[in-house]
């Protein structure tokens, strides 16, 4: 009878287990960035170097970024001067602006996985983000160490960070107009939503290059 009551839940881990995905992260930019993922940790990579990373089915929330500028020590404890998620090599947090974000949720409605490139957080390395099969400006006002930062971070206004009184009518900026135009299929401003997330059937494996 044992038997009877265990077969659901092998067939529900085995469907889990067909549905992950495998994240293949390449560095193509000629320095070392820090690749950060949550799941996942982090990883040094050279000029050239890949990182794989498996993701489990339902996944939200899920984030792939650079870091740059980063030094640590044998017990993976440091700094980055961009991304940095806590002063640990292996993160288990978010990552700090500025940073180019590639977001995604697995499985999520009808079984589609959901992804985008995000410039909401500011940008430091150029970023594809695309399932498996260039420079940037930056204004002045919103100049960073590093990277690029967002205007939420920089002025704090509810126009920028679409809070307050602004949060139901949170529209483009010419700031978020700005990136749009230098990256058409990434989040500008927290409501891109429309031009700016894509989905993909459950079940497919992904590859995020810096630097394509």
């Amino acid at each position: 009878m044992a038997s009877v009551h265990l077969l659901p839940l092998v067939v529900l881990l085995l469907a889990a287990a067909a549905d992950a995905a495998t994240f293949t992260v390449t560095n193509n930019c000629p320095y070392t960035v820090w690749a950060a993922a949550v799941p996942g940790g982090g990883q040094q990579l050279d000029n050239g170097a890949t990182w794989s990373i498996d993701v489990p089915a339902g996944t939200t929330g899920g984030r792939v970024w650079a870091r740059t500028g980063c030094s640590f020590d044998g017990s993976g404890n440091g700094r980055c001067q961009t991304g940095d998620c806590g002063g640990v090599l292996r993160c288990t947090q978010y990552g700090q602006p500025p940073n180019t974000l590639a977001e995604f949720g697995l499985n999520q409605f009808q079984g589609l996985d959901f992804i985008d490139i995000s410039l909401v957080d500011g940008f430091n390395v150029p970023m594809d983000f695309l399932p498996a099969g260039g420079g940037s400006g930056c204004p002045a006002a919103l100049q960073a160490p590093g990277g690029c930062d967002n205007p939420c971070t920089v002025f704090k206004t509810d126009e920028y960070c679409c809070t307050g009184p602004a949060a139901n009518s949170c529209g483009p900026t010419d700031y978020s107009r700005f990136f749009k135009g230098l990256c058409p299929d990434a989040y500008s401003y927290p409501k891109d939503d429309d031009t700016s997330t894509y989905t993909c059937p459950g079940g497919t494996n992904y590859n995020v290059v810096f630097c394509p």
